[in-house]
Formats: structure tokens, sequence, C-alpha cells
């Protein structure tokens, strides 16, 4: 799940609601009934798993009935286990105790059920990973009594790795500005995900086996992720595996012209705000680098705008909302300013976060953008300022600023977007309203004025204006040595 490029922030619940979500989890809160109803005359085998003959007993204590009583109260005995709600005090009795994590949850903060509750989800995962109980019986006979993981065609770690990306494609889906956000995505789109190449064109026969394969892993994979309160799932319709004469079969892979009533009957799939806190926390374990909205909020300003650079607009708005609600004014405003000097390659997009952040500030800073009017640098983007919010006496800004300040504009959208078509779009503004932009430009003195005169050139459609673009870039770098 590591990757070395940053994902889109993540929108998270305050700690104090993800807590309270977590202790209502069926996984978690059916843990810690069965550590509080344990005690001297609780027996364990030689993996701390509860005898058979206790699981009735421990269903009932739950409220369980059916057939998947007792292995839903084994596998909520596992989790209390493996997350330290219960101890083995002593191996050979078999004999447990209340674990020093449950008193956790009900006396510690909400990190701390935090913590308990990963651990939950740790071990709900691992189980997810493992094939089903009728494979492992099969192989076990086959076997002579030893699993021959060969026979299984499973490989553990493949399995959590397959797990863990589809996990992670999830989270890209569900914090990325033009993805669904927290609407339910269908499983066969994030099975394809994860088996169709992103250069296929109509997928094989063979591939489309394969992404039926895929959901039939998830839907056996979700159902059990529910319970821990990492999902929100709706299941595979049971009718697509069976067949007229009433045999199983795997669903075939739905094709792209069925209508989004019929997508939802093959399972759909969200991650919960839990799901959201939990595959992020696994996602920095793994290295993955995956802001949160309000990291910054008790950073410097400096912190603030080189750490939104990348962010969404919605998302550095969010953020910036956040570090200057804990801020006054104009002190935020004048620190803001000071961190948005500079002339390094990232200088532009720091100021137009400067600028961005700056629109969110009241008319007490307005002495802050006063004090840097004659500043190089910020004095174009503080006349826009104070002319938007009808300061007086609004100096006008010298030609020689002017485009300065449009060099430094376009100069950040192409670091925010790229060659995108609203750059573009800007570009063919400011040639044509002033035709003898290219005359002047190549003389500004700014690090980035041959680089924004290439990229005009680049961008811009019409050959000859290009052309002159183009020109006005090699005098530019050639006024600049080099």
């Amino acid at each position: 799940m590591s990757d070395s490029s940053p994902l889109p922030p993540v929108r998270l619940p305050a700690e104090a609601e993800l807590a309270r979500d977590a202790l209502g989890t069926p996984l978690l809160s059916r843990a810690a009934r069965l550590a509080r109803w344990s005690g001297p005359g609780t027996r364990v085998g030689a993996g701390g798993e509860l005898v058979e003959e206790q699981l009735p007993e421990a269903a009932e204590e739950l409220g369980l009935t059916g057939e998947d009583a007792a292995a839903l109260a084994s596998e909520a005995w596992r989790v209390a286990v493996d997350t330290g709600l219960v101890e083995v005090v002593d191996e050979e009795q078999g004999t447990v105790a209340a674990g020093a994590d449950l008193r956790m949850l009900t006396s510690g903060g909400p990190q701390d059920v935090l913590g308990v509750w990963l651990a939950a989800l740790e071990t709900v995962l691992a189980d997810a990973t493992v094939p089903d109980l009728d494979d492992l019986v099969d192989a076990l006979e086959e076997g002579g009594g030893t699993v021959d993981l060969s026979r299984l065609d499973w490989d553990p770690e493949a399995e959590a790795r397959f797990l863990d990306g589809v996990l992670g494609n999830l989270y890209l889906l569900t914090v990325s500005e033009d993805g669904p956000g927290p609407r339910p995505v269908p499983l066969p789109a994030l099975a394809a995900s994860m088996i169709v190449p992103d250069d296929m064109g109509e997928p094989t026969n063979d591939v489309l086996e394969q992404v039926s394969d895929a959901m039939m892993r998830l839907d056996d994979q979700f159902r059990l992720l529910e319970p821990a309160g990492l999902v929100e799932y709706q299941p595979v319709d049971e009718a697509l595996m069976t067949d007229a004469d009433g045999t199983a079969e795997e669903p075939a892979a739905p094709v792209d012209d069925i209508d989004d009533a019929d997508v939802t009957r093959y399972g759909m799939v969200r991650l919960t705000p839990l799901g959201l806190f939990g595959v992020r926390a696994r996602l920095l374990e793994a290295g993955a680098v995956a802001p949160a909205v309000g990291d910054l909020a008790d950073k410097g300003a400096d912190a603030l705008l080189d750490g939104t650079a990348d962010f969404p607009a919605a998302a550095a708005q969010a953020e910036t909302e956040q570090w200057l609600a804990r801020r006054a004014p104009l002190a935020a405003a004048q620190e803001l300013l000071a961190a948005a000097r500079g002339a390094d390659p990232g200088a532009p997009l720091r100021r137009l976060r400067c600028q961005q952040a700056l629109t969110l500030v009241g008319p007490e800073a307005e002495p802050a953008l006063r004090e840097v009017l004659d500043d190089p640098e910020l004095g174009g983007l503080a006349r826009v300022w104070l002319t938007e919010h009808g300061a007086p006496d609004v100096p006008a800004p010298s030609e020689a600023m002017v485009f300065w300040l449009t060099v430094d504009t376009v100069a950040a959208q192409l670091a925010a977007e790229g060659n995108s078509f609203e750059l573009q779009a800007l570009v063919e503004d400011l040639a044509r309203r002033h035709s003898g932009f290219f005359a002047t430009a190549w003389r500004v003195d700014h690090p980035a004025t041959a680089d924004v005169l290439e990229a005009m050139g680049r961008l811009h459609p019409d050959k000859k204006v290009a052309k002159e673009a183009r020109k006005a870039a090699f005098k530019a770098r050639s006024q600049q040595g080099g």
C-alpha cells in the first residue's frame, strides 16, 4: 500500500466521534462483552481459543442464534484475545483474565479506543484472506493432515497484498475530488480496478473471468469486514450466482450498458468514516503519504502553504479555514504574507495559496496588506486584495508589477494544474487583451519568466501567437544567461 506520491487529503470526523463508532461496531462490542463475561471458569485451548463446549454459552451471552452463532462467538473471542481485552494467564490450565486493554474502552481516551479497534481490524483482515473453510478441509484430507498451499492455490502474502490494494483503491476513490466520494462503489468496478490494465480497451474473456473471480473473493471478504465497521456493503445478489437449473456459478462481470438498478445487484461497497480512518492508518504505517484535513492547523504558515500546494481546491480551503480559526486575522495575514516570499520553484504556488487564504480573512487584515504594497513579490496580490475588499486609496500598480504578477500567476497555475483547459483559456485571454504582451513579458525579472513563455507557446492554439511566445521565451532565457 506504500506509494511515494501523496494521496489527496481525507476529511475525518473528530476522534471522539470515531471512537464512538468503533465502540458500536459488532466486532469490538462483542469482543468487549465476552471479555467482561469471562471469568475463573472460562477455559481456552492451546492457541487461546475458547473451548468448544463453552461456545454455546458465549453465543448466548452475545444474543446470537442460528447456525453461525458459534462461529461468530469464536471470532469475537479471538478478537478479544488478539486485542488484549482478554489475557491467557495460565497456558497449561487454559485459564484467562480480563486484559489491561479492556479498561481502555471505558476509561481511556478516543485514541486508546481507536488503538484497540485498529488491533481488532488487523485480526479480521487476516481472517478475510484465509481460504474458505471447506477448501481447507479438503486440503487437509488430501494432504494427510497437513495443508498443502499449492493444492489450495493460495498465497497468503499475495492475498493480503490484493486486499490491501483493493482497500487502497477504494480509499483513493473516496478521497479524490473527481471520485464518487462517500457514495457506494460498484463491486465490478472495484474488482476491475485491480485486474484490468489501464491501457486495455475492450477486456478479453480471460480478463473478464479474472474480474468475476475477484468479485467473488471480495464479496466474501466484505461480508467479513462489515461487522468491523470498515465498510457498508450490499452483497452480490444470490440470484446472480445460480443458473436456471439451480446450479451455483460465479456471476459474469457486468457489461457497460446495464442500468444502475442492475449494477447494484453485483454488490455495492463504501468505506465508512471509521473505515477511512482505519485504511489511512494502515497506509501511513506502510509509508504512504496520506494527509488529513486538519494536520496543518497547528503548524506555521510556511507548512500550510507548502502542504496545501498539491491539495485539490476544496480540501485546501477546508485546511486553511481550520488554520485561520486558531489565529487572529491580522497576525494570520502577516504570517501568510511572510511565508509567501521567495524565488524558489515552489514560490509562485505558495503565493497563489496565500492569495486564496487571504480571501478567507476579513477586513481586520488590511494593515498587513498595506505593509507589503511596495514589496516586489507581494505588492501585486496586496493591491488585488485591497481593491476586492473596497479599501480606499489603493495605489495603482506599475506596469512592471502587473507583468511580474501575471508571470507569477501563470507559473503558479502551471505548478498546480499543468497544461489544463483553464490555463489555456487564461493564456489566450492574456494574448488577446495585451497585443504587445510578449514584447514586454520577456524582460520581466521573474525566475519563471522563460518557463511561463514557453508554456504559453505550447498552449496557445494560434500558431503565430505561439511563435511569438517561443521567441520571447528564447530572449528571456538568453537574458537570464541560460
